[in-house]
């Protein structure tokens, strides 16, 4: 019984880490994920690094996109889902 009480702040420590921060980052995660594989040819973006632009093109893991200074090409991992968002909510 003595080792059970000892056990048990740890097994709650546990339980609220697992609850408070590392389950919202997976569903983050997976949110954004869904995100990357719904871009399309016109869609508005933000990267993370805050540039503005337009896709143009998509592959399957990069995108390019077509901002006033002219086209650029990344990851689709650097385009913000919140970011994003914001812009094409206007």
């Amino acid at each position: 019984m003595q080792q059970l009480t000892s056990i048990l702040p740890f097994l709650l420590m546990f339980v609220v880490i697992y609850f408070f921060m590392i389950r919202p980052q997976q569903a983050k995660a997976k949110k954004e994920k869904e995100f990357e594989t719904t871009l399309k040819v016109g869609d508005k973006i933000v990267t993370k690094s805050g540039l503005h632009g337009k896709i143009s093109e998509l592959a399957e893991t990069t995108v390019v996109i077509e901002t006033m200074s002219g086209k650029l090409k990344m990851e689709r991992s650097a385009i913000s889902l919140e970011m994003s968002a914001t812009i094409n909510k206007k």
